[in-house]
């Protein structure tokens, strides 16, 4: 774990799940702009790149750390929320953006082990959960505490990367409305379900030429004829943190207008 101190002992903290690289590290930087002190919590296979966050971080004047998790293990979860409290002397936000998936076409059931639908379960709903619990403490005491967990469209329609995927999106928006419910009045939380994302899980687990292949048939099937990039999501997190005090249990899809293709 590491950290450097540069601002105000007083500005709010937020602890990034899967904060290295993609969505995870458009949010760090997001908040920091933001003057947010910044916990940047990753693998230890990325802790290179949560440094170089970590970096951009302090170069926008805020104090970031990085601190390594697992979070399909309750230790380490329970670790990073309670090293994040004691270094900054509090805690805020949480946002849960770590995530996994692989492509896996959805009628070929015998293509998805058991293995990779646990897999997939254990990274985005159980550790989804396993993060909510171990920052609940510190969130009821910042009297301003807010959750914002990551979706997908997947989970809202059951298309996307995998039926794993799906089903794993589509779990973590049953958790989101039951701990909105379970955490009121002293937390909020609310999830996030983007479209396609440039950047995001799947240019880390397809090779180029398929990756190529995926964002032209988005960029044909979208309404808005673009690309999602990680700061346009990055913004709506911070907006569901900062904003309106009346805002928990709702999923914001942002999409470019792909489910208006029913």
């Amino acid at each position: 774990m590491t950290s450097q101190q540069t601002s105000s002992p007083n500005a709010p903290v937020v602890l990034i799940t899967g904060g290295a690289t993609g969505i995870g590290a458009a949010c760090a930087r997001m908040f920091a702009r933001a003057h947010w002190r910044v916990a940047i919590a990753t693998l230890s296979s990325t802790r290179a790149e949560a440094e170089a966050v970590q970096i951009e971080c302090q170069a926008l004047g805020m104090d970031a750390a990085v601190v390594e998790l697992d979070v399909t293990d309750d230790a380490s979860c329970r670790r990073a929320a309670d090293w994040s409290e004691q270094h900054f002397g509090q805690l805020d936000a949480l946002v849960n953006c770590a995530g996994v998936t692989r492509f896996i076409p959805h009628a070929d059931l015998e293509a998805l082990p058991s293995s990779e639908f646990g897999r997939t379960n254990d990274v985005n709903v159980l550790g989804t959960f396993q993060m909510i619990r171990a920052c609940r403490g510190a969130l009821e005491c910042s009297g301003r505490g807010a959750i914002v967990n990551y979706s997908s469209i997947a989970g809202l329609s059951g298309v996307g990367s995998s039926v794993a995927y799906a089903a794993s999106k589509g779990a973590v928006i049953a958790l989101t409305l039951s701990m909105a419910r379970s955490l009121a009045p002293l937390i909020r939380v609310n999830a996030i379900a983007p479209g396609y994302v440039a950047g995001g899980l799947p240019s880390r687990v397809l090779d180029p030429e398929a990756l190529a292949a995926v964002e032209a048939r988005y960029l044909e099937t979208q309404p808005l004829k673009r690309l999602l990039q990680p700061d346009e999501v990055a913004e709506l997190t911070l907006f569901l943190v900062n904003g309106p005090a009346g805002i928990t249990g709702e999923i914001f899809r942002i999409d470019n207008g792909l489910h208006l293709n029913g």
